[in-house]
């Protein structure tokens, strides 16, 4: 009767590890691992930035490169008008919208 309840016992174990095993890679699969490609996708974006790229700052600013120094970025945003940020302070690449024809 005893090794009955024993083994009862070590399989609802196995069940509740299974379980905790299970919970954990959803979590990664489903948001540790996207997040880490995003910052990825970042960090190589933020890397090949160049001069004449428009940009949008995470402050919402828009502008064109005028310069890129090491860390820094000087963007235009304005003719005579430049200001300049951390690279890490980009956000993504500004989209030209052009007029549609009808």
């Amino acid at each position: 009767m005893q090794s009955i309840l024993l083994q009862a016992q070590s399989n609802q174990m196995i069940y509740q590890v299974l379980l905790w095993v299970g919970i954990a890679g959803v979590m990664y699969f489903f948001m540790i691992r996207p997040q880490q490609k995003k910052q990825k996708e970042q960090r190589s974006f933020v890397d090949s930035l160049k001069k004449g790229d428009s940009v949008v700052t995470i402050g919402g600013l828009h502008g064109k490169i005028a310069s890129v120094d090491g860390t820094t970025v000087t963007i235009e945003v304005d003719k005579g008008v430049k200001l300049t940020f951390e690279k890490n302070s980009i956000s993504r690449e500004a989209t030209v919208k052009t007029p549609e024809t009808k």
